[in-house]
């Protein structure tokens, strides 16, 4: 699939006319992007959180640049269409984040993340965090720029309320395609969001939150699971390993060790028809 091909496609699963919003799993190696596409998923999102934990390193510093790059590489030939949280863009210079952009989108990646958190709890200002997506648009038109904001996870509730439709019109002003607001649940606040802008809506799924259909009569357009999934499998792996401790029965349904070497190889081998 060519760039535009792919670019048009992950615009379209955004699109107000699909039956339901697109539900975008969060992978952090091969075979969880292998299957998670072989659930069904079209589109598949890397977790900033779970490379830097692989890693050893703190998520949301701007530490993991090579780490993110690798991972595209590794995930960008699947047959699914990727996009990768690139926290944000890991610079402060626009040029050096449009350089990053142009690696992903060589490596495979039809879309990408930026935040405007910053690891010391603060928001990048309205204006750089505009000019780093405008750089991307320009140095990658048909990469899907989805422009996040963390008024609702930094800042209190009024000034969430107050700055994150400022700062989603600035960044659409800017050239993002989609904007994300991670924090956000209430559903009347979700749904005079959706009304303000001119841009798909995308929020982080919430297990105390709305559901995805719910999400989807609001007016969303995308619900990510972010970190949750490789939260979900530490958890297992702690919770397994502390029952053979104790001499507890094992649950659940482990995949074999054969069923993961197949993972892997059918990722290799995307096949004919794939993005």
């Amino acid at each position: 699939m060519t760039d535009l091909a792919a670019f048009t496609a992950f615009t379209s699963l955004h699109g107000a006319t699909t039956a339901s919003p697109l539900l975008l799993p969060n992978a952090w190696d091969h075979a969880s992007a292998t299957a998670l596409s072989e659930q069904g998923f079209p589109a598949i999102g890397t977790t900033s959180l779970a490379v830097a934990a692989a890693a050893g390193l703190p998520d949301g510093t701007g530490a993991t640049r090579e780490e993110t790059v690798l991972l595209a590489r590794r995930l960008g030939a699947g047959p699914y269409l990727l996009s990768v949280d690139a926290e944000g863009g890991f610079s402060d210079d626009p040029a050096e984040v449009a350089e990053l952009a142009r690696e992903l989108a060589a490596a495979g990646a039809v879309g990408i993340n930026l935040e405007d958190g910053r690891g010391d709890g603060t928001l990048t200002p309205v204006e750089l965090h505009a000019a780093k997506i405008a750089a991307v648009k320009a140095a990658v038109p048909h990469l899907f720029v989805n422009a996040r904001t963390d008024t609702h996870w930094l800042g209190g509730r009024e000034a969430a309320t107050a700055g994150t439709t400022g700062r989603l019109g600035a960044y659409r002003q800017a050239g993002a395609d989609g904007v994300f607001v991670p924090g956000l649940t209430d559903p009347t606040a979700i749904a005079a969001l959706v009304k303000s802008l001119d841009a798909p809506l995308n929020i982080l799924y919430s297990p105390s939150g709305p559901t995805v259909a719910q999400l989807g009569e609001l007016g969303v357009r995308r619900v990510s699971l972010g970190s949750l999934l490789y939260r979900a499998a530490l958890g297992e792996a702690m919770a397994v390993a502390a029952n053979i401790r104790a001499g507890r029965p094992v649950g659940g349904d482990a995949p074999t060790y054969a069923q993961v070497q197949n993972l892997s190889v059918r990722g290799h081998d995307p096949g004919p028809g794939s993005c």
